[in-house]
């Protein structure tokens, strides 16, 4: 009967011992999971909270123009997003068409104009003119495109 109580006292202090650390395991695990956990949500706010581009239209088609000639067309874009945007950079895909806008914060909700400037002079046939659009948006980098022929003199 003692070598019975002695092993039961052992089993018994061996499982409190065990279930301890399994308790302080799972409070190390909670801490260190809890931090990240804040983290990830906090950056799914920060995710939601950015401004996004959508632009009116996507692409401008001026047709038939004789060489020689100058097309000028302004793209609208609106910020659908939650932040404002800037626009910090638009480049055109080549020389001939020169983009113009503003630096100024777009407010969600709010609209702006991209006017484009296309210089047909030593530009004969299909043109595809691709402009492209850098801001701090979700959606950071966008084009739309100007597209037409242009018929030689």
């Amino acid at each position: 009967m003692k070598n019975f109580s002695k092993y039961s006292v052992l089993a018994l202090a061996s499982a409190l011992f065990f279930s301890c650390g399994n308790a302080q395991k799972e409070k190390v695990e909670a801490a260190t999971i809890g931090p990240a956990a804040v983290a990830t949500d906090s950056l799914s706010k920060a995710a939601a909270q950015l401004g996004k581009i959508e632009f009116e239209e996507s692409a401008f088609d001026f047709g038939q123009i004789k060489e020689g000639a100058e097309v000028k067309h302004t793209f609208v874009l609106k910020n659908t997003g939650d932040a404002p945007v800037i626009l910090s950079k638009v480049n055109a895909s080549c020389g001939c068409t020169q983009p113009e806008f503003s630096k100024s914060p777009i407010l969600p909700g709010g609209t702006s104009d991209i006017r484009v400037t296309f210089k047909s002079e030593g530009q004969v046939g299909k043109q595809q003119k691709i402009i492209t659009v850098q801001s701090n948006a979700s959606n950071s980098m966008t084009t739309v495109q100007l597209k037409g022929e242009v018929l030689a003199k």
